[in-house]
């Protein structure tokens, strides 16, 4: 399993009743240098208006982000 793919389904248990997440993964956008990452007030305003919950970072191992994570309840967004 690629725990770094995008739209990956997992499911976890809630008292009785499944609930699957779906996740994404996305770049953080980069300032015109491509080292540094911009304010991505943004993109997180713009994947919450479809549904996508920011819940964690994938870092690289010298520092800085690689990746934002996100995660919705499958069949989140209409437009899929």
């Amino acid at each position: 399993m690629n725990l770094f793919s995008a739209n990956r389904r997992y499911t976890s248990m809630a008292t009785d009743q499944r609930i699957v997440w779906e996740y994404e993964t996305v770049r953080p956008p980069r300032e015109a240098t491509m080292e540094e990452a911009s304010d991505p007030q943004e993109l997180l305003n713009e994947y919450g208006r479809e549904g996508w919950e920011f819940v964690n970072t994938i870092e690289y191992t010298g520092g800085g982000t690689k990746y934002l994570v996100f995660k919705r309840q499958a069949g989140g967004d209409a437009d899929e």
